[in-house]
């Protein structure tokens, strides 16, 4: 791989770690207007969860004033309890066989060209709700012709049984958070392994090649930035086509500590490194999250050429 002033390392001494007053930069938007008010009536109606909510998301004002949500399946309690997220967990209560068909109907109900789902962790599950995932994708697909389905799914322990299950329904993107970099997995998600991550993501190309896949970045947990530069290069191997990166936003003081904020001048650096590695998209900015711009994603993505992974 040839060399440039983006590739360089840059060491953790240059690293400013008083920076712990939340900076102007992480200003988020309120959670007023009509769209929003629609929305929230539209989630009570159709008994959904959204991760929007349970997560506390920052983009929650912007994106539900846009019309835009992510919903959350499998119910509203994680069987894991990662020390970055706001989720309830413990044990949930069974599966809703009819949630798919209810998400489906928000999304005509919402018009969408693009819905994005996620869950919370079943693993007293063998299939770990793998089937709700697969219903609903063909349900949208089906109520919603046109509409294209995001999928951000969770580990399934590494099963490749599980995961073709999703894979079946013809997802247009499979979305897999390794969440932060291989030296902090016990810390930040002492449930998770790093392993099942990757066999998720190399899995999911495998069983799919022509699927997009997906993962995403939080910043800001104790990790140096040549770290970050490490994952992210790993997950080009893995042959991931999309990146997102954004900063941790300790939801309380009962979850991990922020350790430093990053400048948007730093995010642009990641993403430019990101484009560079080969990544057909990265979104790179201190409020990003996962599914932020998902459907601007897709509508770009559709001319933007596949580069080759041999020479990382």
């Amino acid at each position: 791989m040839s060399s440039s002033p983006t590739r360089e390392r840059i060491k953790s001494s240059d690293i400013n770690l008083k920076l712990l007053r939340r900076p102007e930069w992480l200003k988020v938007k309120g959670r007023t207007g009509g769209e929003y008010a629609a929305m929230l009536q539209l989630m009570r109606e159709k008994d959904l969860n959204t991760v929007c909510e349970e997560a506390a998301c920052p983009n929650l004002g912007e994106c539900w004033g846009h019309g835009t949500a992510t919903f959350l399946i499998l119910g509203d309690v994680c069987t894991r309890s990662c020390g970055f997220c706001d989720i309830k967990h413990g044990m949930p209560a069974p599966l809703d066989w009819q949630e798919p068909a209810r998400v489906a109907q928000a999304a005509r109900s919402m018009r969408l060209k693009h819905a994005v789902i996620t869950s919370v962790n079943r693993d007293e599950r063998q299939d770990g709700g793998a089937p709700l995932f697969a219903m609903v994708i063909r349900d949208i697909h089906e109520l919603v012709p046109g509409c294209s389905v995001e999928v951000l799914i969770p580990d399934f322990k590494g099963s490749r049984q599980a995961l073709k299950i999703v894979m079946d329904a013809n997802p247009e993107i499979l979305n897999h958070n390794v969440e932060t970099v291989a030296g902090l997995y016990a810390a930040v998600q002492k449930q998770d392994h790093l392993e099942w991550s990757r066999d998720t993501l190399v899995n999911a190309k495998r069983l799919n090649p022509d699927v997009l896949t997906k993962s995403g970045l939080m910043v800001g947990l104790g990790e140096t930035l040549e770290e970050i530069q490490q994952t992210m290069t790993e997950l080009r191997r893995w042959e991931v086509d999309i990146l997102t990166i954004g900063q941790y936003l300790q939801p309380s003081r009962r979850h991990l500590p922020i350790r430093r904020y990053y400048t948007p001048d730093e995010f642009e650096f990641l993403k430019q490194y990101g484009m560079e590695l080969g990544f057909r998209w990265v979104e790179s900015a201190p409020l990003v999250r996962s599914s932020y711009h998902a459907a601007e994603q897709v509508d770009a993505l559709a001319s933007v050429p596949v580069k080759s992974t041999e020479d990382i």
